[in-house]
């Protein structure tokens, strides 16, 4: 009887041994190695791979630690909140990937932000401000795609950051879009889709994991699904040839990761039922129809836009996995046994449907960490602080983005713009400089060395800019949003030359037609401020053109 369990306990032994020892670094392909790491998991293990979660301050949590340690999640997100310091950052991704990979199978972590480039910067500190999509769209090239993908996707790297939820491909479709604008490539689909294309490659030749989002469209919305969910009332006919076009020619390009948006389109099948929550948009279409076998992630499951749905976080986050998302992001850390936690596993063990859909999703998530976070091509799990001192921010990555600004300046009024451009010393006469921002009073001044400041912050008095303006033969006049909108009407009838720099969303330029000429960057990088004060001068020609119709 000995005899027989000792036999016994060795053949379990034998057999158990190869599930215990599999490790992520193993040889063999990725699909095979996917399968038979799912295989081994519990439901806890495999659950887990499919959060990913950010956390609060800059040095990772105890919370966040132990959901890596004890649970072994899947990924994390950084966000703005997380990157004031480089430095700091820099150690808190390898504290972060060193628990992880310490787990069960030695799996890293999904590491990811948003660097859009241009307004969108979560991780700043020593990392370049760049122009952005919009200005990517003016210079209208490819190559600057490409280059800015490449170049955001480096500096990433060299953090340890190995996932960017970018490029954005929603369109310049609403004027009113506070939440897109300049986010956007353009409005024109094949465009956005070629430029989209380019940037993802850009990412993947620096090491990244490139996703594309906000599926299926935020771009014919003023609404932000942060706080509503947006309706937006167009037929799927509309959508196919329009906003979805990116995303089709981007799937046949070979994007690795989707990212699904709180948005509800009524006049298709899905209804009033957000597009991250619907089984149609993400199986039917975008599974189906468009072909896509990658990963899809939401957006920020905790978003009003999600939670206002079904009422419920936990009922929003399983409605998630069965819709077809893969990886549920949450802006935030839960505690260990909180109700999602504990209702999804519980969900798992009750509803072998819901089982399979999160071990499916596993698989498609193991696969793509086993394509892109191993090798010598990978990011590394541990950055080197050394480097991230050195080579932050990016040399030719700022000799390129200072190019990028420079060849998408646009000169949107006057046409011909000769009848008031190049303004110079000698044809401003006393130039007032008027604005927000720091950078915009410097590459001012260095233009106009003897030029008034009038600076106002939110709370100034629209008719404050009256005496300084009365004092002026030109007033230069930087242009953001609807706020300096507010203080530039005021110059109207004050009979001065009105030139003004518009920032960010070149569209609040179509509410002042009356002004002497007008000039368009991208973004408060400090290379677009450079480069709109070198065209309005003369020094660069403008050659940019409005994406946008």
């Amino acid at each position: 009887m000995r005899t027989f369990f000792t036999l016994f306990c060795a053949v379990w032994l034998f057999l158990s041994f190869p599930l215990f020892s599999l490790s992520f670094f193993d040889s063999g392909s990725p699909e095979e190695l996917a399968a038979a790491i799912e295989n081994a998991m519990t439901d806890e293990q495999a659950l887990a791979q499919v959060l990913m979660f950010g956390w609060v301050g800059e040095d990772p949590s105890p919370l966040i630690l132990d959901w890596i340690r004890i649970r072994n999640i899947g990924g994390v997100k950084i966000f703005g909140w997380n990157t004031t310091d480089t430095q700091r950052l820099a150690r808190a991704v390898g504290q972060l990937q060193q628990a992880s990979l310490a787990g069960h199978f030695n799996i890293p972590l999904f590491i990811a932000t948003d660097q859009e480039g241009g307004w969108i910067r979560h991780v700043k500190g020593s990392t370049s401000e760049t122009p952005g999509n919009m200005a990517i769209g003016a210079s209208a090239y490819p190559r600057d795609a490409y280059l800015s993908g490449l170049y955001i996707g480096k500096e990433l790297a060299l953090l340890g950051i190995n996932m960017n939820f970018a490029p954005t491909v929603d369109l310049f479709t609403n004027r009113n879009s506070e939440l897109i604008g300049p986010r956007a490539f353009g409005s024109d689909p094949v465009s956005s889709g070629i430029l989209g294309a380019a940037f993802m490659r850009g990412q993947l030749d620096a090491g990244v994991i490139p996703t594309a989002k906000h599926y299926p469209g935020h771009g014919d919305t003023h609404l932000d699904s942060h706080g509503i969910l947006p309706r937006i009332h167009i037929s799927f006919e509309t959508l196919w040839e329009r906003e979805l076009i990116p995303y089709r020619m981007l799937t046949a390009e070979g994007i690795p990761v989707i990212m699904s948006g709180h948005l509800a389109f009524p006049m298709t099948e899905a209804q009033n039922t957000p597009a991250s929550l619907s089984p149609w948009f993400l199986k039917n279409v975008l599974r189906d129809k468009i072909g896509f076998k990658g990963v899809v992630i939401t957006d920020d499951i905790m978003m009003e836009g999600a939670t206002s749905h079904l009422g419920s976080l936990s009922r929003t986050a399983k409605q998630a996995i069965v819709a077809g998302n893969d990886i549920i992001m949450f802006s935030s850390t839960p505690f260990l046994y909180d109700t999602v936690w504990t209702f999804l596993l519980g969900s798992m063990r009750e509803e072998e449907d819901f089982r399979r859909s999160v071990r499916n999703s596993v698989r498609r998530i193991l696969e793509l960490k086993l394509k892109n976070l191993r090798g010598e091509k990978s990011v590394p799990y541990i950055p080197d602080l050394q480097r991230v001192e050195n080579e932050l921010p990016d040399p030719e990555g700022s000799a390129f983005f200072l190019n990028l600004a420079a060849r998408s300046v646009t000169i949107v009024k006057p046409n011909p713009a000769s009848s008031v451009f190049p303004v110079t010393r000698e044809r401003a006469g006393r130039v007032l400089l008027a604005g927000r921002y720091s950078d915009f009073f410097t590459y001012g001044r260095a233009a106009f060395p003897d030029a008034g400041i009038y600076r106002y912050s939110s709370g100034t008095s629209p008719d404050d800019i009256i005496p300084y303006a009365r004092n002026a033969d030109t007033v230069i006049f930087c242009l953001a949003d609807n706020s300096d909108l507010r203080i530039l009407r005021n110059l109207r009838n004050l009979n001065k030359r009105v030139i003004v720099l518009s920032v960010l969303n070149p569209v609040h330029l179509e509410s002042v037609p009356w002004v002497t000429g007008a000039v368009a960057v991208y973004s408060y990088a400090p290379e677009s401020f450079a480069s709109g004060f070198s065209a309005i001068t003369g020094r660069i020609p403008a050659l940019g053109i409005l994406p946008y119709e």
